[in-house]
């Protein structure tokens, strides 16, 4: 039996550029560029041939945070690309979210866009491969948004359940506006409850698919994920989730923290089992195999698991390559369109520093877009930059590459914060929700700080060094602050956005402000630059 596994493509039919799109696994020098809808298909018409029994699955964020190509038509071309891929189910992410729950039950079920109507094409007949959300019901609710399993039936009569969930923590990585009327359980409780319903049903064979994700980035480049004994480097809350699920279940496939691994992890009763994740954007996908016995069940002993790269130089299958050039061909008129001229790469997503080129531009164009509000500074959450701003050519930057960028569209709000709450909302980029896996605002020019990263929690944000436009901040003074709607609901952890008065906005975008931005600060013969860093100081700690 094989299992062809992916996680976290985002929308991404065209290979990503710049530093996000590279992936290195362990035993490779350099790394290369990857990914590719029209690569990654061909690649997995391979890997399938000469097998007895193959099935695709998924394990969220296949949709939301998408590039134009995709986005534009509010995805209905990358279920296009999965469906032709052969997916057969996926668990949901917390991107399915993004345009809240009737969203993703029209991508599931069918239906044109309430207030766009129908695509190009016609009707959306909604997706031919079940999405699973086993763990998410309405506020109250005892039943699931959606199917929380699915029974795939081989030639050969062998029935293989596939339960799908997403991590619980969904909410703090979704605008709160979208999910009000929902509850995202936790994982473990609910699996049980329906291995067991497939346990009674005679399914042996079970399959777990959970979007979330190992804490320490980088498993894949480090070695052997086992090489101190089963999953010793794996961090994370996918650890503890898998040592938790019931022992009837075989195999975990996740994603949600972008990063690739072929781990082992103890089930309760010690035995052995395979969890695993592929790379995001599409630039890898795992290839499990494994034997199911006499009795139906998976034999743990026989699972291989290997992460295989899609290199962006690669042959396209023609079908699929067919399937995105006629997408491409739709939205070539909004995309192509001319917005700036940058004079160098602006690594964002991509770039390893704390502090990014592209996170810079990104909040100073916030800040720019809402002087009418009063606006003095702006703070970005890394996730919100979805690419890297890359050169190509004569420098110019289309709508398309802008969108790459802050795909969301999330309206902007200005707020007014005390220098304490200010200081409040630099600490908690180190505490609460962000102490194990420190978060870092990106930030306009007008605010600069140090930190000792030699200390722990809030503390490593040093107070008196915090200025805004040069004079250091204090409790009681008063600031303009711009920030998405995402953190002023108080997305990612940052809660004291929410206690933040006299707000306004609500009109721009976050791609509204990027695009006015390069359109007012560049031109073919004034390229903008990259914005200098020093914004955070980092102490020798």
């Amino acid at each position: 039996m094989q299992l062809i596994a992916l996680n976290d493509l985002h929308g991404n039919l065209d290979p990503v550029e710049g530093p996000a799109g590279r992936v290195q696994h362990r035993g490779e020098k350099g790394g290369v560029q990857a990914g590719g809808m029209g690569q990654l298909a061909r690649l997995v018409d391979a890997a399938r041939g000469g097998q007895r029994a193959s099935l695709t699955v998924g394990a969220g964020d296949l949709i939301g945070g998408s590039p134009l190509l995709s986005a534009l038509f509010h995805d209905e071309p990358t279920v296009q690309a999965l469906e032709r891929l052969g997916l057969d189910v996926s668990s949901v992410g917390n991107h399915e979210f993004d345009e809240g729950p009737r969203e993703l039950e029209r991508m599931a079920r069918g239906g044109c866009h309430p207030e766009d109507g129908c695509a190009p094409g016609g009707k959306y007949e909604g997706a031919r491969f079940p999405y699973l959300a086993a763990n998410v019901t309405r506020v109250g609710g005892g039943e699931p948004l959606l199917e929380p399993y699915a029974v795939k039936t081989l030639a050969g009569g062998q029935r293989i359940g596939f339960i799908g969930v997403v991590t619980k923590d969904a909410p703090q990585a979704i605008n709160a506006s979208q999910v009000r009327d929902l509850e995202f359980h936790d994982e473990v409780p609910v699996v049980k409850r329906y291995s067991e319903e497939l346990s009674r049903a005679g399914v042996d064979a079970q399959v777990l698919l959970v979007h979330e994700g190992e804490a320490a980035h980088g498993v894949a480049g480090r070695g052997d994920c086992d090489a101190d004994g089963p999953g010793s480097r794996l961090r994370g809350r996918i650890k503890g989730i898998a040592e938790r699920t019931p022992g009837a279940v075989d195999l975990i496939v996740s994603g949600h923290s972008h990063d690739s691994y072929e781990c082992t992890v103890t089930d309760p009763s010690g035995a052995p089992r395979s969890v695993t994740q592929a790379d995001s954007f599409g630039r890898s996908f795992t290839d499990l195999r494994f034997r199911i016995g006499g009795d139906g069940d998976v034999v743990r002993k026989s699972v291989t698991a290997r992460n295989r790269v899609v290199p962006a130089s690669g042959a396209e299958q023609p079908a699929m390559r067919k399937l995105i050039e006629t997408w491409r061909a739709r939205s070539a008129k909004v995309a192509d369109r001319t917005v700036g001229h940058i004079s160098a790469d602006m690594p964002g997503r991509g770039s390893k520093e704390k502090e990014t080129p592209l996170g810079s531009l990104l909040a100073d164009a916030q800040v720019e877009a809402t002087r009418g509000e009063r606006a003095e500074l702006a703070f970005l959450n890394p996730g919100g930059m979805r690419a890297d701003l890359v050169r190509k050519g004569d420098g110019a930057v289309t709508f398309a590459d802008a969108f790459r960028t802050q795909p969301f569209g999330t309206p902007l709000v200005t707020m007014t914060l005390t220098g304490e709450q200010l200081l409040s909302v630099l600490r908690e980029q180190f505490s609460g929700a962000n102490a194990d896996d420190p978060r870092f605002l990106q930030l306009s020019s007008a605010i600069k700080y140090s930190v000792d990263m030699g200390r722990s929690g809030a503390a490593r944000l040093l107070t008196e060094t915090v200025q805004v436009k040069g004079e250091r901040v204090t409790a009681g003074k008063k600031y303009r602050v711009t920030v998405n709607d995402f953190l002023a609901n108080g997305g990612n952890g940052f809660s004291t956005f929410t206690e933040g008065t006299q707000r306004d906005g609500g009109s721009v975008t976050d791609l509204d402000a990027l695009v006015h931005y390069l359109e007012n600060n560049s031109a073919p013969d004034a390229p903008l630059d990259p914005p200098a860093p020093g914004r955070i100081t980092f102490l020798a700690g």
